[in-house]
């Protein structure tokens, strides 16, 4: 009887000591995936990572994401609009909880915004705007008031008269339509005639043949606006080798290249846009969102002149 009491003693405590064996590590388990549930992920699309630019906007965000303790994924939609609604799409099937977005197309990417929106994700847009669908805000320099201050340059520099020619964005993006409409806007009091107006995509080559093309057309012009420094580089090249260095260049973004160009005298101006400034702002008002509180429908980030 002795011995059956001392066994029956034994299986019970075994059984305790199981059931305990059992709970820690579940336990840690549990307490491990709440940790880590708390950190805040973050999808960033950027339209391409083949310009200046939006390198040093990712670089920005990506280094205020590790200032803030953050996990951010970059992805490049290579300047095609399908492949950044294809990006997007993964970045929703991943679960972050916040998506940036720096439209290749700003009406394209609207069923993009469609698709987050039903997740329940939240989006911010970025440096470009969407035409249409549901952003929590925008954060870029005000690319209207960038495109006046480098046509009311051109107007003072040149005298108020005279012609212009205007180098696009992309079609269909936000910051051409911007940057064009607030220089036609600054020109158009004056008596400054734009008589060329075509798109090289934000691109150097494209903005070295298309003005190469310009030039061969024999119209006459004093100054030209680039959409963008990398296509105000390319067009003076152009200009150089047709013997025309006198022909004001005027650029948007202040990437290296354009502000040594500049400081060289080589070309005279860029409207400075701050893009490290646009990539950290995105990423902490991602937080803020995350966070639950109220941000504005806009955040504009300050632009400046910058002259030789």
């Amino acid at each position: 009887m002795k011995k059956n009491s001392i066994l029956a003693l034994l299986v019970v405590m075994s059984l305790i000591l199981a059931a305990c064996s059992l709970d820690s590590p579940v336990s840690e388990n549990d307490n491990d995936g709440a940790e880590s549930g708390n950190e805040q992920t973050i999808g960033f699309s950027i339209s391409t990572l083949n310009n200046p630019f939006f390198v040093t906007l990712a670089e920005g965000a990506e280094a205020k994401a590790e200032e803030l303790g953050m996990e951010i994924t970059i992805v490049d939609a290579q300047g095609d609009p399908a492949k950044q609604i294809s990006d997007i799409e993964d970045l929703i099937q991943q679960g972050v909880d916040t998506i940036l977005i720096n439209p290749a197309d700003s009406d394209a990417v609207v069923s993009a915004l469609e698709s987050a929106h039903n997740a329940d994700i939240p989006v911010i847009t970025v440096d470009r705007g969407a035409s249409e669908g549901e952003v929590v805000t925008h954060i870029a320099s005000d690319n209207i008031e960038g495109g006046k201050l480098a046509g009311e340059f051109i107007v003072e520099k040149i005298g108020g008269e005279g012609s212009v020619v205007e180098l696009e964005g992309i079609s269909g993006s936000s910051a051409a339509r911007e940057r064009g409409q607030g220089f036609n806007e600054a020109i158009g009091a004056s008596g400054i005639e734009v008589v060329a107006s075509q798109t090289a995509n934000f691109d150097r080559a494209e903005g070295l043949s298309v003005m190469e093309n310009i030039i061969q057309s024999d119209v006459q012009f004093d100054a030209v606006f680039a959409h963008n420094d990398e296509m105000a580089l390319g067009a003076k090249e152009a200009l150089e080798a047709a013997g025309m260095s006198d022909v004001l260049v005027v650029g948007f973004d202040a990437n290296e290249d354009a502000i040594t160009a500049i400081e060289n005298g080589y070309m005279t101006a860029t409207i400075a846009q701050k893009p490290d400034e646009i990539g950290m702002s995105s990423v902490e008002t991602a937080q803020n969102i995350f966070n639950g509180e109220n941000v504005e429908e806009f955040i504009p980030v300050e632009l400046e002149l910058v002259t030789e």
